[in-house]
C-alpha cells in the first residue's frame, strides 16, 4: 500500500492518468537518449523535454497533497492499522549530517513523489503487462489452458457456482497456490516469453574489465538484454514457443534469483534483484489460477490473438487482447 488510505473513482482516475501520461513519455525511445546524455538530449528533443516537466508538475498536483495529508495525521497521533509507504519515506534519515542539505537529512516533495510514483509503476504496470501476456499465450494455447486448468481442479475442486464462489468471495488461496507446480511453470514462461522490461536500469563499471575478448573501460556504462536471454537457442530449445513443461524439470525447482546461474533474470538479479519478485510472482499466480478456474478462455468472434510487442514502459501488447469468456460452471 503506497498512500495508506483509499480515494473515491475521480482521485484514482486522476492519479492513473497522470502516472500513465509520465510512462508513456519516458517509455518512448527518445526518451532514453535524454536519461543516457541529458545535455545533448535537452538540446535535441527540447519539446519532449519541456512535456516530461509539465507531467512532472501535474505529478506532483496530485501527489504531494495526499503525502502531506498522511504525514499531518500521523504527527497529530493518527493510528492507523497499516503502515503504508510514504510513513517509512517521511521516516527516512539521509546519510550525513541534517545540515546538508534544506530538508535537514529527510527527503523532499519531489523526491517522494518520485519514489511513491516509481512504487505505484513498479507495483501494477509490470504485473498487470505480464498477466496480459500470460493469458494471451493460454487462449492462443488451448490445450495449456486445459492441463493447467485439470491441475487446479485436482487441488481445490471443481469451482463453485457464480453466486457461491465470485459473488461470495470464495477464491483460490495462497496456501491452495503452494501444491500448483504447472502453475508456477506457465507463470515462469510467462515471464521468460514476454519479461515485462528487456533492459534493467544500466550499471558502472568500477574498473576496467574484459570479458570473452571485449574490454570494458573503468567507468563504462552496461545493460543486460533480458528480453534476448530468455530468447537464446544455445540455453533454450524452441526459445520461441510457449512450452512451460521446460520448467518441470528437477520437479519443478527453478532459480530465478541467478543465484545458481542465470539463464533468465526478469527481475534483476544480486543485490539489486527487485525487492518486490515474491510479491508479483504470487499476484500472477494468484491471478491466473483464479480467471482460469472459474473462467474457460476463448478467442473472440472475428479476432486472433496477436503477439506483437510494443514498447511503452513495459512491453506490452501491440494489439491487445481480446477475448469471450464462459463460465465453468453450467
Amino acid at each position: 500500500m503506497c498512500f495508506g488510505e483509499k480515494f473515491d473513482d475521480d482521485r484514482i482516475d486522476e492519479i492513473a492518468k497522470v502516472q500513465r501520461e509520465m510512462m508513456t513519455v519516458v517509455g518512448s525511445g527518445r526518451f532514453v537518449m535524454l536519461s543516457m546524455f541529458p545535455r545533448l538530449g535537452k538540446m535535441l528533443f527540447s519539446n519532449m523535454w519541456k512535456r516530461f516537466e509539465k507531467l512532472r508538475d501535474s505529478k506532483e498536483r496530485v501527489m504531494v497533497p495526499i503525502i502531506k495529508s498522511r504525514i499531518e495525521a500521523t504527527s497529530a497521533g493518527v493510528d492507523y492499522e497499516v503502515v503504508a509507504y510514504v510513513d517509512t519515506l517521511a521516516n527516512l534519515q539521509l546519510p550525513g549530517n541534517e545540515g546538508d542539505n534544506e530538508n535537514g537529512g529527510r527527503l523532499s516533495d519531489r523526491e517522494m513523489v518520485s519514489l511513491c510514483s516509481e512504487f505505484l509503476t513498479g507495483g501494477t504496470d509490470t504485473t498487470a503487462s505480464v498477466l496480459q501476456w500470460i493469458m494471451a499465450n493460454l487462449v492462443k494455447h488451448p490445450h495449456i489452458q486445459r492441463m493447467l486448468y485439470e491441475e487446479i481442479v485436482a487441488v481445490v475442486g471443481p469451482p463453485p457456482s457464480p453466486k457461491k464462489g465470485v459473488e461470495g468471495g470464495l477464491v483460490i488461496k495462497e496456501e491452495d497456490l503452494k501444491k500448483m507446480s504447472y502453475l508456477k511453470a506457465v507463470v515462469l514462461e510467462g515471464l521468460r516469453r514476454h519479461p515485462p522490461a528487456h533492459f534493467l536500469l544500466s550499471h558502472k563499471v568500477t574498473k576496467e574489465v574484459e570479458v570473452e575478448g571485449y574490454m570494458f573501460p573503468k567507468g563504462a556504462a552496461i545493460n543486460f538484454m533480458v528480453g534476448e536471454m530468455g530468447l537464446d537457442p544455445e540455453v533454450w530449445d524452441e526459445p520461441m514457443e510457449f512450452k512451460p513443461e521446460r520448467f518441470l524439470v528437477n520437479e519443478g525447482v527453478f532459480d530465478i534469483t541467478g543465484s545458481k546461474g542465470i539463464k533468465m533474470m526478469p527481475f534483476g538479479a544480486g543485490r539489486r534483484i527487485c525487492p518486490g519478485s515474491d510479491l508479483a510472482l504470487l499476484h500472477l499466480e494468484y491471478f491466473v489460477a483464479n480467471l482460469v478456474w472459474y473462467f474457460d478462455w476463448s478467442v473472440a468472434d472475428g479476432s486472433e490473438v496477436d503477439l506483437s510487442e510494443k514498447n511503452e514502459f513495459t512491453i506490452v501488447m501491440k494489439n491487445p487482447l481480446r477475448v469471450q469468456i464462459s463460465s465453468r460452471v453450467e
